[in-house]
């Protein structure tokens, strides 16, 4: 699964290379994929429940599972990619959202708080405690000491063989609520935050989830291992962050 992660975090950071204004999410999907298949895996999501692409960009008010489309990204739009590897027989899983050229100061830091809440609710992805403790980690920084809703329909998950397994991880619950966390049991968190309300609804491609009021949503995730001190993430931002600081039309937050 190191390797898996290793391809994955490697991908995105491919991906941050190029994304500027004038490309599209179907461009970036290309590019994901072959540099996937070029490196010895496979993509996860493609054909993953007939979902077509390998990327999933949801761009401004949508939340998650956007299809890949023609159109061209524009100056200050709000960019989430999720992508999952498959090799060696496991799954990786991870995302990041991306701020394009003048992406609003709100905007941002929506995206700033997203990226905290994950690492807050790694924090608690400790054996023996439980998948509420995650979950209240996440909402409570977003929630109680900021303006922004965590997004109820959606949940990490644990992955391995397969890309979704148990436990559901939401992003909102209660201390010592939920599934006990065993070591070693190897997860994805993955904060999904709305600029507004906590509403969502399902387009009529039947795959995207957007915002039920219009407004932007951000949303990052990391794969990891659960241990008894502290959690070893498998994904990596390094890749990401520094395509982010080579890239001018990328916001560095």
């Amino acid at each position: 699964m190191r390797k898996s992660a290793l391809l994955l975090s490697q991908t995105l950071g491919e991906v941050a290379k190029a994304l500027k204004a004038g490309v599209s999410g179907m461009d970036l999907d290309k590019l994901a994929e072959t540099f996937i298949r070029d490196n010895g895996g496979s993509p996860s999501f493609k054909g993953y429940d007939g979902f077509p692409g390998s990327l999933c960009i949801s761009v401004n008010d949508e939340v998650v599972h956007g299809i890949p489309k023609k159109t061209a990204f524009k100056d200050g739009d709000v960019i989430s990619l999720d992508c999952g590897v498959f090799m060696n027989g496991y799954h990786g899983d991870m995302a990041y959202t991306f701020g394009l050229g003048n992406v609003t100061e709100a905007h941002q830091q929506l995206m700033r708080i997203t990226k905290q809440s994950l690492f807050l609710g790694i924090e608690q992805a400790i054996a023996g405690k439980r998948t509420g403790d995650i979950g209240f980690a996440v909402q409570d920084f977003c929630e109680r000491q900021h303006p922004y809703k965590c997004v109820r329909e959606l949940v990490g998950h644990g992955l391995g063989k397969t890309l979704h397994e148990d436990p559901q991880v939401p992003n909102y619950g209660r201390r010592g609520d939920g599934p006990k966390l065993p070591e070693d049991c190897v997860i994805a968190i993955e904060p999904m935050v709305n600029f507004g309300k906590k509403d969502v609804y399902t387009k009529k491609d039947d795959w995207t989830i957007a915002t039920q009021d219009g407004l932007v949503s951000a949303h990052f995730e990391h794969t990891l291992v659960v241990k008894p001190m502290k959690a070893e993430i498998l994904t990596s931002f390094e890749w990401i962050e520094k395509a982010i600081a080579d890239n001018a039309d990328l916001v560095k937050i």
